[in-house]
């Protein structure tokens, strides 16, 4: 079996299940999978419901649904409505997504959502009977948690009978399906055992692991089990999952490695180097996820130029696959979507091509929660300013800009800070990997007030510098210095870093126009359009 390298994950649901009126055909259904041919997407994630409850047709599960009676929310119940009567047709939801990824040449890998937690009864419609009626086997029975700790919910996997209950599912796909894979998806829930038995927890989290690696293995030998997980080693270890071990044992194939921090917002700078250091030497494969969901108050999801960057820096790394998470979110899709999709196995392609890189920061609906038990570092943006005192912001880029400048190929590059609460009377000094950056390379942008913004509106001033050759940017790591010298003494607020981002320019090739409607006069622009053709020119 080919080892695929862009896996992208489609939750079963949103774009598919919940979308279309009651009863679903067959054809809509394979959708799912049609939507995605053509390009080098290899292997479709496919989820099974919620987690907690499913929308093939199990029997040793629970279907979603089965214990509702009065539906409060309308879209859950359409999802219900579309699965019983697939499978009251004698027509099974997964098969369906089985039989038409092989028949055009994709492969499949059911996900599993692993860890789940519940709301009260009533509002969770989605939830199964096992997770209503075992309180006793939740992380909050064992006590010490703050009621406000959201993992309380959660199931405790110390107990034999969380184990034994998602491995019954997952072995009932396993045996039963005609798949190429299988996917567990462990950096949904934030823990998987209480505090004090993490531990201990790791031991029987690798069983387990084990298990299940063993059972895929023993139906084909070719079946690959992939996991998706923190982004590094340290954060896997805290909760529970000892990747490591794993990889020592040989009882995982593929590791997906995805950040936590900002929820499914793009993060360019995630580093993956953890993971792909502990692989070395293994027959396991690293994976980079990639989210597209970038949710600013100019955009809300990312253009092309920002999921370059995000994939040349994870290439850079050394991973040996993309994961392609959320990006269901954008349906339906646009001529934008399978542009993105072209070029991602090609960072060779992608070296001399625009990039947009951008410090993760906190956005409209993503921000740092101080009551998150999720272990691992949290966003860099934003950040108070201090007079006098500098702050430091680290990112990641992957453009050799000296190397294609010697081609005659860099059009420009751009450093574009935004601070906010400020006037226009405050001083700063800015520094990157060390230099001054002259004000003879500065623009500033007057947004201290929007009446609207495309999205949502974040008030202050743009520092744009157009930064010259002895100021660019290295591959790899660099440090932007700011410092606030000097603030209007009649303002009480405080002054904060919100936004870093970094623009990167190519021309085609030598010498090339950049862009027809600013290089060329209106006159010139006309003229060209009227060119004559012919075979000899």
């Amino acid at each position: 079996m080919p080892k695929p390298q862009i896996m992208f994950y489609h939750d079963g649901r949103h774009p598919l299940i919940y979308q279309y009126e009651p009863p679903i055909h067959q054809q809509e259904y394979e959708s799912a999978v049609d939507e995605l041919l053509g390009t080098p997407v290899e292997a479709i994630m496919f989820g099974l419901g919620d987690g907690r409850t499913m929308l093939h047709d199990t029997k040793v599960g629970e279907l979603w649904g089965h214990n509702v009676d009065g539906w409060p929310h309308l879209v859950f119940h359409r999802a219900h409505r579309n699965a019983t009567d697939m499978i009251g047709r004698g027509i099974d939801p997964l098969q369906i997504i089985c039989d038409r990824a092989h028949s055009c040449g994709l492969l499949v890998y059911p996900t599993l959502l692993v860890q789940q937690g519940r709301l009260d009864r009533g509002q969770d419609t989605r939830c199964s009977d096992f997770w209503w009626n075992n309180d006793d086997l939740t992380i909050g029975a064992a006590g010490e948690l703050p009621l406000a700790d959201p993992t309380a919910r959660f199931m405790d996997f110390r107990h034999a009978a969380v184990r034994n209950e998602r491995f019954t599912l997952v072995k009932e796909v396993i045996e039963n399906y005609n798949i190429d894979g299988f996917e567990l998806q462990l950096n949904f829930g934030p823990r998987y055992f209480h505090p004090d038995q993490t531990e201990n927890g790791r031991e029987l989290m690798t069983a387990w692991v084990h298990k299940i690696h063993r059972l895929l293995k023993s139906t084909d030998a070719e079946r690959e089990l992939a996991i998706r997980v923190p982004a590094n080693v340290e954060r896997c270890y805290a909760i529970g999952l000892d990747v490591e071990e794993w990889i020592r044992l040989g009882i995982v194939d593929v590791l997906i490695g995805q950040t936590h921090t900002g929820g499914e917002l793009l993060d360019q700078m995630a580093d993956f180097a953890s993971l792909v250091d502990a692989t070395q030497g293994s027959d396991c494969r690293v994976h980079a996820t990639i989210q597209s969901y970038v949710d600013s108050d100019r955009l809300g999801d990312a253009n092309i130029q920002m999921i370059r960057a995000a994939a040349c820096n994870y290439w850079m790394q050394g991973v040996e696959g993309l994961y392609l998470a959320e990006w269901f979110g954008t349906w339906p899709y646009a001529a934008s979507f399978y542009e993105k999709l072209r070029e991602l196995p090609h960072p060779e392609v992608m070296a001399p091509r625009d990039k947009h890189y951008a410090v993760l920061t906190e956005t409209a609906d993503h921000s740092r929660n101080p009551e998150s038990p999720e272990p691992g570092h949290d966003f860099q943006l934003p950040v108070t300013l201090i007079p006098g005192d500098p702050v430091n912001i680290t990112f990641v880029i992957a453009d050799n800009l000296q190397q294609w400048q010697a081609a005659g190929r860099v059009h420009e590059v751009l450093l574009r800070i935004r601070v906010i609460e400020t006037t226009e009377r405050d001083r700063f000094r800015f520094r990157l990997n060390g230099k001054d950056l002259p004000a003879s390379s500065l623009r500033m942008i007057n947004r201290l007030y929007q009446m609207r913004e495309p999205r949502y509106r974040v008030h202050g001033y743009w520092y744009v510098f157009r930064l010259g050759t002895e100021h660019w940017p290295s591959k790899g790591k660099n440090v932007l210095e700011v410092t606030l010298t000097s603030q209007d003494a009649a303002v009480a607020t405080e002054v904060v870093l919100r936004d870093v981002e970094l623009e990167t320019k190519y021309l085609m090739g030598k010498n090339f126009l950049r862009d027809r409607e600013t290089d060329l006069g209106e006159s010139e622009q006309l003229n060209q359009r009227r060119l004559p053709t012919s075979k000899y020119t």
